[in-house]
């Protein structure tokens, strides 16, 4: 029984000092595309839909959708003693697939903080001229307005985003006397997101004669939110 006892434990120790190899480090975007940068033959990995890798992504990454069917087939073609860089729209999907890469095998993760929301946001993209969703002539001509305006910038897939819509339209309507409701879905406009710098979703900017009064990066309250109104 005691030898029994002592195999497991031996096991068991050797399970925990393999897994303690493995480590997930969620960075900055400055030290993300530092790292990258300094290693040679960098692999990168856009865990993103196809659709969203088609809007951009990091140059030189491999598109693995985290969300897809194939994902674990997909990965197993890298070399798992080597750096591997992960990297969603905005950090959540790709923590959760930086730790299934860690339970197979894969010993240096690092994952984006605030993923391609974040990139962007740092001028990291490479220049483009293509116009995408509203651009900054016509958003400034949304503050044209005696009215208090409010624009919210979110996304379908953004968590906080859903839980607030339903009271951010009812407000839209209520309060369309004193101030003017703009929602603007961040994936669809990322022309002006790169332009206001927006690297947090979702992103609250609320205007009074053009000037910016106010702005809020996460999940607020329907209380909260009408008190700034």
């Amino acid at each position: 029984m005691k030898l029994k006892h002592l195999y497991l434990f031996v096991i068991s120790f050797i399970i925990q000092a393999c897994y303690s190899q493995t480590t997930v480090q969620t960075i900055d975007v400055t030290s993300y595309s530092k790292k990258i940068e300094a290693t040679p033959k960098a692999q990168v990995l856009d865990v993103r839909t196809p659709e969203e890798y088609t809007t951009g992504h990091i140059e030189n990454s491999d598109n693995v959708d985290w969300l897809g069917n194939s994902f674990i087939a997909l990965t197993d073609k890298y070399d798992k003693t080597k750096p591997v860089f992960v990297y969603c729209k905005s950090g959540g999907r790709s923590l959760k697939a930086s730790e299934k890469l860690a339970e197979l095998g894969f010993t240096t993760i690092y994952n984006l903080d605030g993923g391609m929301l974040k990139w962007e946001a740092a001028g990291l993209t490479k220049p483009d001229t293509k116009i995408i969703g509203i651009c900054p002539q016509e958003y400034a001509e949304l503050l044209k307005t005696d009215k208090k305006v409010l624009v919210s910038f979110y996304a379908p897939w953004c968590a906080p985003c859903k839980k607030m819509e339903p009271y951010i339209l009812k407000m839209q309507k209520d309060m369309a006397n004193k101030v003017v409701i703009v929602r603007l879905n961040a994936d669809e406009n990322k022309t002006i997101m790169q332009e206001l710098k927006i690297s947090e979703l979702p992103t609250l900017v609320l205007y009074e004669n053009k000037a910016v009064k106010w702005q809020k990066s996460g999940f607020i309250s329907e209380e909260d939110l009408k008190k700034q109104l």
